[in-house]
């Protein structure tokens, strides 16, 4: 039987490989956005973010392999269900949001908002996917102090960029 914990370093990995292939989505997103006259709004919260989400993707396989944590697999299932859900939703919203999607905050004057796909239903739903995935990925091989942790450290962080997002879409 293979080793979970490279297996869950794995996993971790892919969705690391993910997060990078929408940072370039997002950067050309954010080029083409502001050469239409687009604003960047709430930029102070952002190095915080890419600092708390670079983190989290290395505490989940340290405090597996650091602290044994064991592999459950009726917990790594309903974990990865989750998990997938929020990578469902994530795409979902990165497909309706299309070019004005980004991971930072851009406003194009003059532009409607969104209202559909899933913001028929949420008005962020891209955070609980985030939300999710934060507290799901870690809990696939038992990582409860980084799913507990980042899940505290990532609401703190969202009513700072929820408030910025709101304020610019006013």
């Amino acid at each position: 039987m293979p080793d979970t914990r490279l297996l869950y370093s794995l996993l971790v990995a892919a969705v690391a490989a993910g997060r990078l292939v929408e940072l370039r989505i997002a950067e050309r997103h954010r080029r083409s956005l502001l050469a239409r006259g687009g604003v960047e709004a709430g930029a102070g919260h952002y190095p915080w973010m890419v600092a708390l989400h670079s983190a989290f993707l290395v505490a989940g396989p340290a405090e597996v392999w650091l602290l044994g944590r064991p592999f459950v697999p009726w917990l790594a299932a309903a974990a990865i269900v989750l998990l997938g859900a929020a990578v469902v939703l994530r795409w979902w919203v990165i497909t309706t949001l299309g070019e004005r999607w980004t991971t930072r905050i851009l406003v194009l004057p003059g532009a409607p908002l969104i209202s559909g796909g899933p913001f028929r239903f949420l008005r962020h739903p891209n955070y609980l996917a985030v939300a999710t995935e934060i507290a799901a990925l870690p809990l696939v091989h038992t990582a409860w102090m980084t799913a507990l942790a980042f899940s505290l450290l990532n609401a703190w962080l969202l009513r700072v960029r929820i408030r910025a997002e709101e304020a610019a879409l006013a």
